[in-house]
């Protein structure tokens, strides 16, 4: 920088010179700029995401009101250097602060959104109009697609009963797309569910109309109830024109019909843990529930420090190609000393590969523990 300080005028030819230096200064800049190296992005190899370990990582003093500065441009630069779209959002749960990164963006929950069915159906049997032991008969007629291990079982016998305590293992801990369908009826249908969620000015969080019409609509298909049958729906998708797929799938990423902000999900998870969403009995079977889930051990979960509790929902959407869709894990932290923490992160799109997500996502929930002042 040139600074030109203001002092006694003098004559032109002293301008000139001054104009001359200037000018000559300016245009070396401008050279040097230009012959800096630029960062390859094509070329270089993927981020490990392995979090800098500062013998002492600062601290704040009103650590319940807001965040560290150092935990959130250490989430910044996490999110920043992960290829497509990525929301994160962490919020100190009982404490005054949250933030994240493309926050407020719709982003496809997946299967995430099974939550809003169990909190949906344990409202209701809050209310007395339905029991954890009300048996549910599942048929044929109502197998789903993708991740369904009750279809085995379904398919031997024709038809089961299972009781709603069953099938909300299977939902939440197993992922199980039929035994969470087989719920959503029991609780009312989708319009159940987003009364649910308006009732409890939860925000920005959509539900869709349930597994199959969702999965069918975003591979550009028509639903029809034999694409349940083992891998018939793959068979179908894959006879779709790739440009016909790519237009539906496109069509549902810039406005998904069960999206949600990942703000709003970290605020809903802070309603759960303190019980504003549910009964106390209800409450505390949806979490231990959740501390059992079985899918992503390798997402949120693998960074959470040994000694932390960890309670979890994933969801997993299409690939198209190089593309991967709807990669989510959402969840809450508990330290040692009983500080909790919302972590939610939502991959939109991303041509990361499945071990670069998983790292990525470690490296969030390690970081949030790194920064915890207990």
């Amino acid at each position: 920088m040139i600074i030109i300080k203001a002092g006694k005028p003098q004559g032109m030819k002293h301008y000139r010179h001054i104009l001359t230096v200037l000018l000559t200064a300016t245009l070396a800049a401008c050279v040097s700029a230009s012959n800096r190296p630029v960062a390859q992005q094509n070329n270089a190899p993927p981020p490990t995401y392995q979090n800098r370990l500062p013998a002492t990582p600062p601290r704040v003093d009103n650590a319940r009101e807001q965040p560290n500065p150092a935990l959130v441009r250490e989430i910044e630069d996490i999110w920043r250097s992960f290829p497509g779209k990525t929301g994160i959002a962490i919020k100190r749960i009982d404490g005054e602060w949250e933030f994240g990164q493309r926050a407020e963006e719709y982003f496809p929950q997946q299967s995430v959104s099974k939550l809003w069915v169990a909190m949906t159906l344990l409202d209701k049997i809050d209310q007395g109009r339905a029991s954890l032991s009300d048996p549910i008969r599942i048929g044929k007629e109502d197998l789903t697609v993708f991740h369904q291990p009750m279809a085995v079982e379904v398919e031997r016998e024709g038809s089961v009963i299972k009781s709603v305590y069953t099938l909300l293992e299977m939902a939440l801990a197993s992922s199980d797309n039929t035994a969470n369908d087989a719920l959503l009826r029991h609780a009312g249908g989708p319009d159940a569910v987003r009364s649910f969620i308006a009732k409890h000015n939860l925000g920005k969080i959509r539900f869709g109309p349930g597994e199959r019409l969702l999965q069918s609509g975003i591979a550009g298909m028509e639903w029809k109830q034999d694409l349940s049958y083992r891998r018939t729906f793959y068979a179908a998708r894959a006879k779709i024109p790739v440009e016909q797929r790519r237009q539906s799938l496109e069509a549902y990423l810039a406005d998904p019909v069960d999206g949600a902000s990942p703000i709003a999900i970290a605020r809903a998870l802070d309603k759960l843990a303190r019980g504003a969403l549910l009964s106390d009995n209800s409450t505390k079977l949806l979490q231990s529930i959740l501390k059992r889930t079985r899918s992503g051990p390798n997402r949120l979960k693998a960074g959470v420090p040994a000694g932390w509790e960890f309670l979890h929902k994933t969801g997993t959407g299409q690939v198209l190609g190089a593309v991967a869709t709807g990669y989510n894990d959402i969840g809450i932290m508990t330290a040692p000393d009983g500080t909790r923490y919302a972590v939610v992160v939502m991959l939109g799109d991303t041509t990361a590969s499945i071990p670069e997500r998983m790292r990525m996502m470690q490296a969030v929930t390690r970081t949030v523990a790194r920064y915890h002042p207990g």
